[in-house]
């Protein structure tokens, strides 16, 4: 997410992120999902933002709202609210950290489709828990089910595919493979935030292993420390939004900066905004504790 020096919203600088996204071809935001800091956010915060983007934007692109908890009933709440301010879905995620019984991840989700079209999110690598190829299977008959934002490899996805479930690959190292070799929807990216042109040509164009390769290092880069540390630092170094983080999280060290300036530097012509991409000095950042201190 863009802050503020305050640590509020900068609504101006995500408003340019997502117009430059839907000129460059992607074709849905997720709202406050990993990369966007829903879990920074007050529920308040959450669900402006969701109604932001849809009265800005939910003609132009799928606005998904990542409405998911640990907590069914705040799942439920949130999810409520994010269909009533026009979100097209939501994004849900199995209870992380207090995790539960395969029974109440049964009911947990069943609860959650009732409200509305959702995209189900299975990341075991962040909750501890993966969601079973059963549960998945019972799921997909279900009205509201859209699909699986899948993190377990590109095997898994293929076999969903043939199944007839929707998958869309959540490792951007593997969404070109995922896309034209094992049938994937697409990618829920975190670097088409820098290169949405380069991603979208990848997912809606004819395979292309030669500019899948090239970008490697690039997406390796993204992903040296914990999403999105990485992506706000080249956010922040490539002049599109200031360079202000919410605790917990903090810049990169000077030293991956330079190594990343390097990689932002060879598709600095695909970033679309950026006209100049800079190491940037420690004291540029700015560390805030909340919105209001």
């Amino acid at each position: 997410m863009q802050y503020l020096p305050n640590g509020k919203f900068d609504l101006r600088a995500y408003d340019r992120l997502i117009e430059l996204q839907i000129a460059n071809g992607v074709d849905g935001v997720i709202v406050g999902g990993t990369t966007g800091e829903g879990h920074l956010m007050s529920w308040d915060e959450h669900i402006m933002l969701i109604a932001h983007t849809v009265n800005a934007y939910g003609d132009k692109l799928k606005v998904i709202g990542n409405t998911g908890s640990n907590s069914t009933g705040e799942a439920l709440h949130a999810t409520e609210q994010g269909f009533a301010v026009g979100m097209h879905a939501a994004l849900q995620i199995n209870p992380y950290y207090g995790k539960t019984s395969m029974s109440g991840l049964r009911a947990h989700f069943q609860a959650l489709l009732k409200e509305g079209p959702a995209i189900i999110y299975n990341v075991p690598g962040r909750t501890g828990q993966d969601i079973p190829d059963a549960l998945v299977q019972e799921m997909a008959g279900h009205p509201n089910f859209l699909g699986m934002k899948e993190c377990t490899g590109n095997k898994r996805i293929g076999n969903y595919t043939q199944q007839g479930i929707n998958c869309w690959s959540g490792n951007d190292d593997e969404a070109h493979d995922g896309r034209h070799q094992f049938g994937s929807a697409g990618v829920i990216s975190v670097t088409a935030n820098v290169i949405p042109g380069l991603f979208a040509k990848m997912m809606h164009g004819s395979p292309d292993p030669e500019l899948n390769a090239k970008l490697q290092d690039l997406i390796g880069w993204l992903f040296c420390e914990p999403n999105p540390i990485p992506l706000n630092t080249a956010l922040m170094m490539c002049g599109l939004v200031r360079p202000v983080f919410r605790l917990p999280y903090v810049p990169l060290s000077r030293e991956e900066r330079e190594k990343g300036a390097k990689l932002l530097r060879a598709v600095q012509e695909h970033i679309p905004g950026c006209s100049e991409v800079r190491v940037m000095e420690d004291d540029e950042f700015l560390l805030v504790g909340s919105a209001h201190k």
